[in-house]
């Protein structure tokens, strides 16, 4: 493995930092949901990032039964527990610490995520990434990843990258994407330790430390904050640091400035084609190659 330094001659700052929402979702999982609807539009082509952990059985037992999903992917990260995927597609897998479950519904799926463990921690993020107009009746994907299957390497200045998309420093990561270039990034730094990533102008980025805070440009990022990075043209990345040991997700996109439209679990381009979804769905059609597939 040939890791190559990401030089960065300026780094971009911070815009806001932004905290999550106590939600519930599924049958009761407590969430907490950090890129709401609100800020779409700002972060496109993400739609949404949850952070769950507990290590109370109650809130997470009664997982995610049966649902429909159409028009984007599904990123799950799991940190640790053990969560098993169904779906519509006669797709099967068990995700487990350190593991990636990449989904794209495209046309439709109805999947579910229910946990198997009945006690001890269960902790991990889910992405929602946009599909270009072009992509969005596709045929369904899906894949499992198991921790091992996930490039890794370490850094001279102390950080440990796991690379899911995208690549980092020369390494490319499990899953890449054409359309909307997504960089999903788990960076682990020692105390005193500094990680420094390349980032295109034009691709929005936030991160979200999830063990202890992060410095970003001389701004201190708590733990479970997200700190959405300013969009600088003249800026070529990000440099973060730490005194204490942390632990973050830096993630980035291409935006695809195409209409977002959204009705819980469909995400399409205009209404009449999520009134389409809602009918597809209510007709146990949702995922057939008709109304428009590309």
């Amino acid at each position: 493995m040939s890791i190559t330094a990401d030089n960065v001659t300026r780094a971009r700052t911070v815009e806001r930092v932004i905290q999550g929402q106590a939600v519930m979702d599924g049958a009761g999982v407590k969430i907490n949901r950090v890129l709401t609807q609100p800020l779409q539009r700002r972060l496109d082509p993400f739609l949404m990032l949850d952070n769950f952990g507990s290590e109370e059985a109650s809130d997470y037992l009664a997982g995610f039964p049966n649902h429909p999903h159409r028009g984007f992917e599904t990123v799950t990260y799991m940190l640790e527990g053990r969560m098993r995927h169904r779906d519509s597609a006669g797709n099967e897998g068990l995700l487990e610490n350190g593991g990636v479950q990449w989904m794209t519904a495209g046309r439709g799926v109805i999947h579910s995520e229910m946990p198997e463990q009945e006690e001890g921690l269960m902790e991990g993020f889910q992405l929602w990434l946009n599909l270009p107009a072009k992509d969005k009746l596709m045929q369904p994907w899906y894949k499992d990843f198991k921790a091992a299957e996930i490039p890794s390497f370490t850094t001279a200045e102390g950080a440990v990258v796991r690379v899911i998309a995208g690549s980092s420093h020369g390494i490319a990561g499990a899953v890449q994407r054409e359309g909307t270039e997504p960089l999903y990034l788990d960076i682990e730094l020692s105390a005193g330790a500094t990680f420094t990533q390349a980032l295109p102008a034009g691709h929005n980025a936030f991160l979200y430390p999830y063990r202890g805070s992060v410095t970003v440009a001389g701004k201190t990022v708590a733990e479970r904050s997200m700190a959405i990075l300013a969009n600088d043209a003249q800026a070529d990345g990000i440099a973060v640091s730490t005194a204490d040991a942390a632990r973050f997700i830096l993630i980035a996109g291409r935006p695809l400035n195409e209409p977002i439209a959204q009705y819980g679990p469909f995400v399409m381009n205009t209404q009449q084609e999520i009134v389409q979804a809602v009918e597809d769905f209510r007709a146990g059609r949702l995922g057939e190659e008709a109304h428009g597939a590309r």
